[in-house]
């Protein structure tokens, strides 16, 4: 795959970084059928191929070394060739009693990206990123301010995943023991503008062993800030992830400077690309909406956001309101609670469902919009 640029405004948006970097192949880049060849390559019986994925997926050992039914005399070779070194942790850091954690990782190649692990009573959420950094160039967003550094692979990907189902099997998280339940492609980075690897990366995830790490697709999400033509793609892959588009405002004037890629595909292409989602996997649509003070929680805006909403997708819409995190340097800040409230009256008044998330990690910069991955 090659670049992709578009023009937002004069601004141009990077949608497949350049490949400087990428690491060796992995494990868990590999399909069913790529993985039996890898192993063929390698001169091992073909049932060595499942093995290594029950390994991997099943008991989220990344280390041949560790892996006592691989015979001794082979566990370097099938190390150099399907494990290379992909992420290190280069530091932890937790709020909530511990059970909100950030990590920041290292890739091979010194890349530095955030993964948030999020404990609640009956779920664990792991928030991953699909990018080093992220080219849309949000505003109010730290990682998109930062610019793009690079597309992450497929196992860069699904290797957050691994670590953080492994943190929680070995009790490494606050609350003891525990299994993880939801993950969402809300961290660094535009999921959509890496495409093929954030879908491969989904089917592992959610594939069963020896194929994957087994998690439900309806307890995976993927966001975006609204790449029209990619959201209809992904609504005809089979798959029944959740869907979250980053709005923010119902109207293009404000959008185009809030969202720069708005100047390539409009509120009503982005709400009519979702409308087709829905459609075609029969779930709700989630809408993001960052609330700023005095930017874009004026009532007006919370009726119009209502009846778009109410008319592009009727049932199958739900708003996750976001008081806005705060980020080094900016002006901005979040709505007061009463301007909130009022937002949410109106948004609910339209016919359609609409709640405040509840934020966590903001005093670790770790909350939504915050990531920035800085060592």
């Amino acid at each position: 795959m090659g670049e992709w640029i578009i023009m937002a405004s004069s601004l141009p948006l990077v949608f497949d970084a350049p490949k400087r970097g990428m690491p060796p192949r992995h494990l868990a880049d590999l399909d069913s059928e790529q993985r039996r060849e890898a192993v063929r390559e390698l001169g091992l019986p073909a049932f060595r191929a499942d093995q290594l994925a029950r390994q991997y997926y099943g008991r989220l050992e990344a280390d041949p070394a560790k892996m006592t039914d691989l015979p001794a005399t082979v566990r370097d070779t099938v190390g150099t060739a399907l494990f290379p070194p992909l992420l290190t942790a280069v530091k932890h850091i937790a709020c909530d009693k511990g059970e909100t954690r950030k990590t920041l990782w290292r890739a091979h190649d010194g890349t530095l990206l955030e993964s948030v692990l999020m404990r609640y009573p009956d779920r664990a959420t792991l928030c991953i990123s699909s990018q080093a950094g992220c080219g849309m160039a949000c505003p109010f967003c730290a990682t998109g301010q930062g610019g793009l550094d690079r597309n992450l692979t497929t196992a860069e990907i699904v290797d957050q995943v691994r670590a953080a189902a492994a943190a929680l099997r070995d009790g490494d998280v606050a609350g003891g023991p525990g299994r993880l339940s939801n993950v969402v492609f809300m961290g660094m980075g535009e999921p959509l503008a890496n495409y093929k690897r954030v879908v491969a990366a989904v089917r592992r995830i959610t594939s069963p062993a020896p194929d994957g790490l087994g998690l439900s697709q309806r307890s995976v999400t993927v966001s975006t800030v609204g790449l029209a033509p990619a959201i209809r793609k992904l609504a005809d892959e089979g798959l029944s992830v959740t869907l979250a588009v980053s709005l923010h405002t119902p109207d293009d004037e404000l959008r185009d400077t809030l969202v720069p890629v708005n100047n390539r595909w409009s509120v009503k292409e982005v709400l009519d690309a979702a409308r087709y989602y829905a459609d075609k996997t029969g779930r709700r649509v989630s809408i993001e909406y960052a609330l700023i003070r005095d930017v874009n929680d004026q009532p007006w805006r919370a009726d119009l956001l209502g009846k778009k909403l109410h008319k592009a997708l009727g049932a199958l819409v739900h708003v996750n309101l976001i008081p806005l995190n705060p980020t080094p340097g900016s002006e901005w800040d979040a709505s007061p609670k009463h301007v909130e409230r009022e937002f949410v009256r109106r948004v609910q008044a339209q016919g359609v469902s609409c709640t405040v998330r509840d934020t966590r990690g903001q005093e670790i910069a770790a909350a939504c919009g915050q990531l920035a991955a800085e060592g």
